[in-house]
């Protein structure tokens, strides 16, 4: 077998492209596996209003109402759940372009449904596509890119879900026109069309260099780094760090060989997370479980899925405001979490997290109150009461966006070891679904027994809890690499051994 092309590399190098194209073939990588989001938050933000003509289109209780509001992401466990192993098996690559087709053929189910039942197949379909999805592309994107860069192309899911959440809104609005048998059908059923170019747009990416040599396949692996490294240097180190992690001796340099006690599959995978972690484990298994609990937990899908109805309840009657004022949810959620991607490279994981939270909570204090005002003064038009809930909607998903919304699919796409990532994230995507699930089947309820204010009350409380959860237990994690990442946690002090490890660092290179 020919050598791995690592020493090769370093000859050639004066002959190949500026290595500034180098940073931009890693962001189109992350853009094109990003795009399942744009699909994903389309059928988040499109149900929100579609769900106003359905309701009455299909005569539909609040509880019907409810549960075909929430239950896509409980039927996105199923994907979650698979996507691990999906991906160890067949490659990050191909289990996009499966998200994509369940997409495709749940939003067709969806667009032609002719009555409850329908409807609510075609949401499983589209719910396992959820799934797969949204444990995938950040798990993708952060193998991909170098460190230098992965807080901001980890970050683009996250923006495509809400550039999709914001076209679900429009559609809204637009198709709300129609009559009402056919508007609904129009806002769900066009969402099959991006899917087809999505799946022809991944198989244009390269695999994952990580997967790559989980397979022995070195040769391709350090091609892929290559393209996406800004020096050959970085490329070759890269591939060092990972083959290390693996477990694949320093000799071991051939294009294609056989990886020693391979577990590529997941086998072994489930014991080590869950049956007999290491502290470091353990401490980064509680660590993406509560950041992606408290994403959820505090509120931000109540706000996705029922903005039309905290609107109503705040004193906007008519259908076309309500419609108008979601739209500009989705604005500000968008434009917030285009801030949120630009600067957590520059700020941390942990600084954004903790303001994030913390603005959240005001926002969602200041919300529970104005509604719980309006609520006791029925009859009575209190502007300042109806322009504070309006205003602190848009600042509760700003402040989301900022931090919450982008850091935690960072976060938890880059704090697992190689070999435990793709099921080790699999497994935060879960909880964030079924939490997600959870407060869009409970929601009306819980607005009739605690009013819709105290909902929102109880979210600030939520939130107040997990801003001490992040101070407590998070690290921050801007600038290391992958490999080296195991290394912060286990202590549960792991911000001051970070701190420390700097320290050692500066000391080591000035000797």
């Amino acid at each position: 077998m020919s050598s791995t092309g690592v020493e090769q590399g370093v000859v050639v190098a004066d002959s190949e492209p500026p290595r500034g194209n180098r940073s931009r073939y890693a962001f189109a990588c992350a853009i094109l596996a990003s795009m399942t989001s744009i699909i994903l938050g389309y059928d988040i933000g499109v149900m929100s209003g579609a769900a106003i003509f359905i309701k009455d289109d299909l005569k539909l209780s609040d509880v019907q109402l409810e549960i075909l509001m929430g239950i896509l992401n409980i039927y996105s466990l199923v994907g979650s759940g698979a996507a691990g192993r999906t991906s160890d098996w067949i490659g990050r690559r191909f289990t996009i372009v499966l998200a994509g087709a369940f997409f495709f053929c749940g939003a067709l189910l969806m667009g032609f449904a002719t009555n409850y039942p329908f409807i609510m197949v075609g949401r499983f379909i589209a719910g396992i596509g959820v799934g797969y999805a949204m444990m995938i592309a950040p798990v993708y994107t952060a193998e991909v890119a170098p460190a230098s860069s992965r807080g901001f192309l980890s970050s683009f899911p996250e923006i495509f879900i809400n550039i999709g959440i914001l076209l679900g809104y429009v559609s809204n609005y637009f198709f709300s026109k129609l009559p009402e048998h056919l508007g609904w059908r129009f806002m769900l059923g066009i969402g099959a069309v991006p899917s087809v170019f999505l799946a022809i747009g991944v198989l244009t990416m390269p695999e994952s260099p990580r997967w790559l040599v989980l397979q022995g396949r070195l040769g391709d692996a350090f091609k892929v780094l290559d393209k996406t490294s800004n020096t050959k240097e970085e490329a070759i180190s890269r591939l060092n760090d990972i083959k290390r992690a693996a477990g694949i001796p320093d000799d071991m340099t051939d294009d294609v060989i056989v990886v020693p006690n391979k577990k590529s599959a997941g086998k072994g995978v489930w014991k080590d997370l869950l049956i007999r972690p290491t502290p470091s484990v353990r401490h980064i298994l509680l660590a993406c479980l509560g950041i992606h609990f408290a994403q959820q937990a505090s509120g931000i899908d109540a706000v996705v899925l029922y903005s039309p109805t905290i609107f109503l309840k705040a004193g906007l009657k008519s259908k076309n405001d309500q419609l108008l004022a979601t739209v500009a949810v989705g604005v500000v959620k968008t434009l917030f979490i285009v801030v949120g991607t630009c600067v957590v490279d520059r700020f941390g994981r942990r600084a954004l997290l903790l303001t994030s939270m913390g603005g959240m909570f005001l926002s969602l204090t200041a919300l529970g109150t104005s509604l719980t005002v309006i609520d006791r003064n029925p009859g009575q038009t209190l502007k300042w009461a109806i322009s504070l809930s309006v205003t602190t909607v848009m600042t509760f998903v700003a402040t989301f966006s900022i931090g919450a919304g982008p850091v935690t699919w960072v976060y938890c796409s880059e704090i697992f070891p190689v070999r435990l990532r793709a099921q080790g994230a699999s497994l935060g995507v879960m909880l964030n679904r079924l939490m997600s699930g959870i407060i869009g089947m409970t929601f009306l309820s819980l607005s009739k027994g605690l009013t819709i204010g105290g909902a929102f009350l109880l979210f600030a409380g939520v939130a107040a809890a997990a801003w001490i959860f992040f101070f407590t237990f998070l690290p921050e994690t801007r600038g290391m690499p992958l490999e080296e990442m195991e290394s912060l946690f286990g202590s549960y002090t792991a911000k001051k051994k970070k701190n420390d490890m700097s320290k050692d660092k500066e000391v080591v290179d000035e000797q």
